[in-house]
């Protein structure tokens, strides 16, 4: 072989390296569109976490806030509630776990452990039944509180008859579970962050 065709060759392998990586590189940047639309929008992105403040929200009142395309209840109890959600024996509860995102998964559900940061008059769950996905009413079930006339904090879930109580756990019907308490932690005593 002379020297000729030994360069010719190499010349050859060049241009199939350079038109090959041009080709990939076209390749890469057509399907760069297609890759990059499967990323979460900006909307998405801002759901990941919603702060609350909390200073308005006065004894007894309860609020529902969107996070992630789902309610969250956000309630300030009072005492009694809190007193009747103590008094509950886990022995009686149908779900015995926390379902709190913010403790270790076989937590009992403990009122205490209901809520984040010991601050018992504050709770925060989930507003979806664990039964079909309904958003339960507030104040109303069995097991929500009287107080002078009216009947505050507890959960009832009209579509098929779940009744959940002050600390949002199941105590009949057909749901499986606690209203779950999803990740969240107080920035200052009166504004949260979930998410």
């Amino acid at each position: 072989m002379s020297t000729a065709d030994h360069s010719e060759v190499n010349r050859r392998d060049f241009l199939y390296i350079a038109t090959g990586a041009v080709g990939g590189v076209g390749v890469a940047l057509a399907a760069w569109p297609f890759i990059n639309q499967m990323n979460p929008d900006a909307s998405v992105l801002a759901m990941a976490s919603v702060e609350v403040d909390l200073a308005p929200l006065v004894e007894g009142q309860e609020i529902t806030i969107k996070w992630r395309g789902n309610p969250v209840f956000v309630r300030h109890r009072t005492e009694p509630e809190i007193a009747a959600a103590k008094a509950v024996e886990l022995s009686e509860l149908k779900d015995p776990l926390a379902r709190n995102a913010n403790l270790p998964d076989g937590d009992p559900a403990t009122d205490v452990n209901r809520v984040v940061g010991g601050k018992e008059n504050i709770i925060v769950m989930m507003g979806v039944c664990t039964h079909l996905g309904c958003v339960p009413i507030r104040n109303e079930g069995d097991y929500a509180v009287v107080e002078g006339n009216a009947k505050v904090g507890g959960w009832f879930c009209p579509c098929h008859g779940s009744h959940y109580d002050t600390a949002g756990r199941i105590r009949r019907g057909p749901a499986p579970q606690n209203l779950a308490v999803p990740q969240y932690s107080y920035l200052t005593d009166t504004k949260i962050r979930i998410g």
